[in-house]
């Protein structure tokens, strides 16, 4: 009973029905209504514990009936960096992806917006690249994926939660249908940059090794689950369905071999610990080496003083130092 009320009390709390008013009073109903039931097994008891039992489940389960109705929606007032959702069109091994954001990021509020449309052929992807990004300690991290191509800029894929303008992230809120999801694709420039130079995240670049037929399988995950997040808008969830675990579930799905289950797939900031435990990570250094040679920050610290700060240049500065993952 405890436990069921402090999770309705803070689902009333960010979800708000009817307003802040009637949300709080339903939170104190709620709280009445609970203390009651429990002191019958203080007080002499005027009912059977089953049916104290009985009383209570019959209410809450009515309460789960209204959360898990909320419905995510596509139409709200959005953030101008999420506004726009990823369509393509798709014609053999050739895609044309539309709406992929290519920010140019002054503050965390101040940007010149461009979206762009960019063909690719996915016969010349040559590369993936894991990008960890550390915004509240070393546990928890966000990940993007990047696919390199032999005739074409990098682009990045991640998977985010879709803000609205009155909105601001909450780790809390994201267990409470508050947010929905949001994947992105984008430029280096932007989205690494974003983190990195502009929030002053700490960001990690890692090579992956995966062969060409896995790397064309998981981009088109990606478009896959565009058309999915086009057709029917999904609730973010901070612990089951976030950045990592769906990455995990997309690599899943191409993988030949079942990848294991791991508490690093939750604590998202020992993600690369894991693909080095799975070979995905090359040997040639240890982990400690990785994290001293695949820090974006350093590098990338006075890239507005370089003559031609463009996103060649900063793809290619990111990726210095770094060995080439065998495929």
């Amino acid at each position: 009973m405890l436990l069921s009320s402090i999770w309705l009390c803070l689902a009333l709390w960010i979800q708000q029905p009817g307003g802040w008013l009637l949300s709080r009073s339903l939170i104190g109903i709620w709280i009445v209504f609970a203390l009651s039931v429990s002191a019958l097994y203080i007080k002499p008891k005027k009912l059977s514990r089953r049916k104290d039992l009985l009383i209570y489940s019959l209410v809450f389960i009515a309460s789960l009936g209204w959360y898990f109705n909320i419905s995510a929606q596509q139409n709200r007032d959005w953030n101008p960096d999420v506004a726009r959702i990823l369509s393509y069109e798709k014609h053999g091994n050739l895609v044309t992806l539309h709406n992929i954001r290519d920010f140019t990021w002054y503050s965390e509020d101040q940007f010149d917006q461009h979206w762009d449309t960019r063909h690719y052929n996915l016969e010349h992807i040559s590369g993936v690249n894991i990008i960890t990004s550390y915004w509240m300690g070393p546990h928890i991290a966000h990940t993007l994926v990047s696919f390199d191509f032999t005739d074409q800029k990098p682009l990045v894929f991640s998977i985010e939660i879709r803000k609205e303008k009155s909105e601001s992230f909450s780790a809390i809120g994201g267990f409470f249908r508050q947010f929905e999801l949001s994947l992105i694709a984008a430029d280096e420039k932007d989205i690494i940059y974003t983190r990195s130079n502009i929030r002053g995240e700490q960001v990690y670049f890692f090579p992956i090794t995966m062969s060409k037929a896995e790397m064309q399988a998981l981009f088109l995950e990606y478009l896959k689950q565009s058309d999915e997040l086009r057709a029917h808008a999904r609730w973010y969830n901070t612990l089951t369905s976030n950045c990592t675990t769906l990455v995990f579930d997309m690599v899943q799905a191409v993988s030949p071999q079942r990848l294991p289950i791991d508490y690093r797939l939750f604590a998202s900031g020992y993600l690369p610990n894991y693909l080095y435990d799975l070979d995905a990570i090359s040997h040639q250094w240890s982990m400690k080496q990785w994290y001293q040679y695949s820090h974006v920050n350093p590098k990338t610290q006075h890239f507005n003083q370089l003559p031609h700060p463009d996103s060649a240049t900063y793809s290619r500065i990111i990726r210095s130092g770094l060995p080439v993952a065998q495929h």
